[in-house]
């Protein structure tokens, strides 16, 4: 993690987010941006756990937590001169194992027939039920990575384009107006984009877990 005067940005990046969010009050009435936020995490909430049973909603507070959180790293992370924490495979692995072995590990002490049963789909060939087996297998353990790498690898390509079409621009700007000018709208298209990208991959995150 890059430090900036001996303070780690890793850790700076992860405790200011915290500071931006309004706590809601004890009033009945709540002023515009707490009625907002407040319908934000009750929607995400409801569109995340409609396909799960009504044991699965206890994890509701830990999966809605983590979206916000991620969300406002990758969002805070696209204004310049942040640091965003969640371009490092480190942290997002380190989100995504002890998630993904939380599933597991519930899964099997709680329907261990269930949760073993989606090793092998239902109706295979009797000889090629060890090699799924251990395809399978492979694929559960692959989960994590992917989770961890799929978050990396989109909000680092996202932050290159950015540094690369922003730097052209400017060099450009001397040389050639016109094309510089065409250079910066694609700049602030490219912004937009990534500022999409920020939030979906904040919820795919969580909604693969």
């Amino acid at each position: 993690s890059p430090t900036f005067l001996g303070l780690p940005l890793m850790a700076l990046a992860l405790t200011l987010p915290w500071i931006l969010f309004p706590t809601p009050s004890s009033r009945w009435l709540n002023n515009r941006l707490l009625t907002l936020q407040g319908w934000f995490i009750n929607r995400f909430t409801q569109q995340l756990l409609l396909p799960l049973n009504l044991g699965g909603h206890k994890w509701a507070l830990i999966l809605t937590s983590l979206m916000v959180f991620l969300i406002s790293l990758n969002m805070l992370g696209l204004l310049p001169y942040t640091f965003t924490p969640t371009t490092q495979l480190s942290l997002n692995m380190g989100l995504a194992v002890p998630l993904w072995l939380a599933t597991v590990i519930i899964g099997m002490r709680n329907q261990p027939t269930a949760a073993l049963g989606h090793l092998l789909p239902e109706g295979t060939p009797v000889p090629l039920i060890p090699v799924l087996i251990i395809i399978e297998t492979i694929s559960l353990f692959i989960r994590p990575l992917a989770l961890g790498v799929r978050l990396t690898a989109n909000l680092t390509a996202g932050h290159l384009l950015i540094q690369l079409i922003a730097t052209a621009a400017f060099v450009l700007l001397p040389l050639m107006p016109t094309v510089a000018v065409l250079t910066a709208t694609v700049l602030f298209l490219l912004t937009l984009l990534e500022v999409a990208v920020a939030m979906i991959q904040a919820y795919v995150f969580v909604l693969l877990l």
